[in-house]
């Protein structure tokens, strides 16, 4: 097992690229099921996320490369059954069950493994596909779904109790494609890769509006082809990397960004006191670190508000940031792990009841800590990047699960990283 070493106080400057969504990228591959042709789907990040998802369409018969972020997928032939064993490990790979019942009329699916940040129930998918003509029976720990005559479409509200579900609303759309009549998903989530997702099908043949809106309109299709897609950049390593250049940088430059996906974390960033410049095409923005910097108040909120997914890398960044900082989680209440590992840096921080009071610290200093889940290991590595000593961070399997050659890119903005077996 692998554990990174982080030695505190270098000054990060320099330029990097942005790699490719993997919140589109698990989606996008799991869609490739719905037709028999060719897919081609390129700036798929080299992560354990995807590569859980091409294992799954592997062992469900496709046929899949993988070269430089390159995936070509063949799904001529496959199974209606994917294997726990592999399912089991990635909670995103419940996205394979709406393009299966649609392309096979029946699926059987472990139920997934969660994450710790808490409760992630699946009983939106389910109801989505209900309400499609799917039958839906539970044994042996297995979600079986069947439409045996086919899906139909229908009028379906997607609202949870923290509100929208991205991946509820990708299997939905995803298995209305093939349904007979027109689906009308309420409440949908409006994230850039609900959006991403619905391009990839439209591209494919599919007769879908309205996504990156509350209200998605699909009109069912007799069959999809394949295609060639790029995937959009990833909002939430590019939102990392500017957390961390507001934190120990001097002008880092980001490339392969998208301004208008970042609207939220950049606007949080500059409050605390920091200035991002963008290019006019919106694709390349440098961040300028500032000394005269103040607390902020942030609330998560479904897209386009905070996204969760950049609470624990903001948590980090406000740590010693002057004055008193505010974060509530709506999304994930529970979504504080990383705090007491940040307090055992020397962070000043309370959490209750969802919400986190930031005291700003002027100095961290290095500890041992261990990551609890992919973002909060991003945070700990930010929080280290300042910190004064070198700082071990251990259970690095949670950060290969969405950031690539995360201390690759350190080491190129000038940090002193090191990726050590963990004895």
């Amino acid at each position: 097992m692998d554990k990174l070493v982080v030695h505190g106080g270098a000054t990060l400057r320099g330029a990097i690229n942005i790699s490719g969504s993997k919140n589109a990228s698990l989606p996008i591959l799991a869609a490739t099921l719905l037709t028999g042709e060719d897919c081609i789907i390129r700036r798929v990040p080299d992560v354990s996320d995807t590569n859980y998802m091409i294992q799954i369409l592997s062992a469900l018969g496709a046929d899949v490369e993988r070269s430089s972020g390159t995936v070509r997928a063949t799904c001529a032939d496959v199974s209606d059954q994917a294997p726990y064993e592999l399912v089991r490990r990635m909670r995103a790979s419940i996205c394979v069950m709406g393009p299966l019942l649609a392309r096979k009329g029946r699926c059987v699916v472990s139920l997934p493994g969660g994450c710790v940040i808490g409760d992630r129930p699946v009983d939106l998918h389910l109801r989505g596909l209900e309400a499609l003509g799917a039958k839906i029976e539970f044994e042996g720990g297995n979600i079986t779904l069947t439409a045996k005559d086919g899906l139909r479409g229908a009028e379906i509200d997607l609202r949870g109790t923290h509100g929208p579900t991205v991946l509820g609303t990708d299997n939905v759309m995803m298995a209305a494609t093939l349904a007979e009549g027109i689906t009308i998903i309420e409440s949908a989530a409006a994230e850039p890769e609900v959006l991403d997702l619905a391009n990839f099908l439209n591209s494919m043949g599919a007769k879908i509006t309205g996504a990156g809106t509350r209200r998605i309109v699909i009109e069912g299709v007799k069959e999809l082809h394949g295609v060639e897609h790029t995937v959009i950049p990833d909002r939430i390593e590019a939102g990392t990397f500017m957390a961390a250049a507001a934190l120990a940088g001097d002008g880092v430059t980001l490339r392969r960004v998208c301004r208008e996906h970042l609207k939220a974390i950049t606007a949080a960033i500059e409050q605390s006191g920091h200035r991002i410049d963008f290019n006019e095409a919106g694709d390349v923005c440098t961040v300028h670190r500032n000394e005269m910097t103040q607390g902020v108040n942030l609330v998560t909120a479904p897209y386009p508000g905070y996204p969760t997914d950049m609470q624990a890398q903001m948590t980090a960044l406000l740590a010693t940031t002057p004055g008193i900082s505010v974060i509530k989680d709506t999304i994930f209440p529970q979504r504080f792990m990383h705090c007491a590992e940040l307090k055992r840096m020397g962070a000043d921080i309370r959490v209750d009841n969802g919400t986190a009071v930031v005291h700003g610290v002027a100095q961290l200093s290095a500890a041992p800590v261990m990551a609890s889940d992919l973002r909060a290991s991003a945070a700990l590595v930010l929080a280290a990047l300042k910190a004064k000593g070198s700082t071990e961070i251990s259970r690095l399997y949670h950060i290969d699960r969405g950031y690539e050659l995360i201390d690759e890119k350190l080491l190129m903005l000038g940090a002193h990283v090191e990726r050590v077996k963990d004895r």
